[in-house]
């Protein structure tokens, strides 16, 4: 078998069968098949697709590359969320305690956040001692002992997805569905969970901008966690605007632990609400109405709020500074964001408000970048609210003096406002099961 062969049958447009996609991509893991021989097949791919069966074969190939994680080891049933990516996505810290409360043993590796969207590793290293780095031992004893677990990916675990990558992000292919689909569920397969639920975002702050794409990224992700003997969903969700109203690491995490105390911004419980429905349904607890209920019961009985603060002292983290927000943004310089005119806020481009947050420090360009945890943006209007010429659109957060500027030109050149009130964004747009 050949590299050169599979190129060129791909790139007439051919079926390629499991053992040929193995080879490639194991011969590229060991080096044995070259940077440029495997950027081919990526831009062969591109142009000609891959069916649903080259799909999972190339996901199952990506999970197979690496490290094996031993999940047997936990006691129940597994569950995990993963989000597409978006600006102010902190829903993995209000779902997973809610999940877990209630008996589903979440044992989840997260990354980290990369240009304007953020990462699950980096919101929870802003809480002060908190360790994502446990060993294997540390993170299955944790999962069992009180039902939830958060660690950084690593590096063994799915070694091809990481070197992929590398190749698509210069090579012009990293927009292929089949390509992203099994970046994605290769590593989420490693964990080797019972159910799935995927958060596919849309709109200008996401990856996928159209429903269309959308849906056929999460109808494909649902196909392959299927073929991999995984209970799967997926949810289309507005990110035409950012979620909740904080955009960076630690001003997240509060939002969050706010929410998880029933004073969380509607919009977002009713998503991280959804989200956990969904897992508790496919979990075994009941049909959809019922687990929804079940859900909104651990916030307003505290017991989801309870188990995050379980979670955070169990993995070492010290929450003593995010009492309040002011506590969060003491050290901070904090500037405000003024309107320029009267009328209803139409539209904001999530992107660019994500692209301002990382210009304040909360995000990082490339993965080596330091982060300021306590950078970000705080909304004070969204869509469809009213406001006045002068009136605080946001606040902007950061140690960098000068990059309140920056953020402050972004925020108001991306925010749309007019005359007339915008009709109420739909936040989840469709199920795929």
């Amino acid at each position: 078998m050949r590299a050169y062969d599979i190129i060129k049958k791909k790139r007439d447009g051919q079926k390629l069968n499991k053992e040929e996609i193995y080879f490639l991509v194991n011969g590229f893991v060991k080096g044995e098949i070259a940077d440029y021989q495997m950027s081919a097949f990526l831009m062969a791919v591109y142009f000609q697709g891959l069916s649903d069966e080259e799909t999972a074969y190339l996901t199952f190939a990506v999970r197979d590359s690496g490290e094996k994680f031993t999940a047997s080891k936990i006691h129940g049933i597994k569950a995990d969320k993963h989000s597409t990516g978006g600006v102010g996505d902190k829903t993995s810290l209000v779902v997973m305690p809610i999940v877990a409360s209630l008996g589903v043993k979440v044992a989840k590796m997260s990354g980290r956040g990369l240009g304007h969207t953020g990462g699950t590793v980096d919101k929870l290293e802003s809480i002060p001692n908190f360790k994502v780095d446990l060993s294997h031992e540390e993170f299955i004893d944790a999962v069992n002992n009180i039902g939830i677990a958060i660690i950084g990916q690593t590096k063994n675990l799915a070694p091809a997805d990481k070197l992929l990558y590398a190749l698509r992000d210069v090579t012009a292919t990293v927009d292929s569905i089949p390509l992203i689909c099994s970046s994605i569920m290769g590593k989420k397969l490693t964990a080797d969970d019972d159910v799935i639920v995927l958060d596919v975002k849309v709109g200008s702050g996401a990856f996928m901008k159209d429903i269309v794409s959308a849906k056929n990224l999460a109808t494909l992700m649902v196909e392959t966690g299927k073929s991999a003997g995984k209970k799967t969903v997926a949810l289309l969700t507005d990110m035409s605007q950012p979620l909740g109203y904080t955009i960076g690491n630690a001003l997240e995490v509060y939002e969050a632990i706010e929410t998880l105390n029933g004073k969380g911004e509607k919009d977002f419980e009713e998503l991280c609400l959804v989200l956990s429905a969904n897992i508790l349904s496919l979990s075994g607890y009941g049909d959809y109405s019922k687990c929804y209920k079940m859900a909104r019961e651990t916030i307003k009985n505290k017991t989801a709020y309870n188990k995050f603060i379980e979670f955070v002292k169990m993995q070492g983290g010290d929450l003593s500074n995010f009492n309040s927000i002011e506590d969060i943004i003491k050290d901070s310089i904090v500037k405000e964001v003024r309107s320029l005119t009267s009328g209803y806020i139409q539209e904001i481009n999530a992107e660019e408000y994500g692209l301002a947050s990382l210009a304040l420090g909360a995000g990082r360009n490339q993965l080596g970048d330091k982060i300021d945890y306590s950078a970000g943006i705080i909304l004070k209007a969204k869509i469809g609210d009213k406001v006045e010429k002068g009136q605080v659109l946001a606040l902007t957060v950061s140690r960098n003096a000068t990059a309140h500027d920056i953020a402050k030109e972004k925020i108001l050149f991306n925010t749309v406002i007019g005359e007339e009130k915008s009709k109420a964004i739909k936040l989840i747009k469709e199920t795929v099961r």
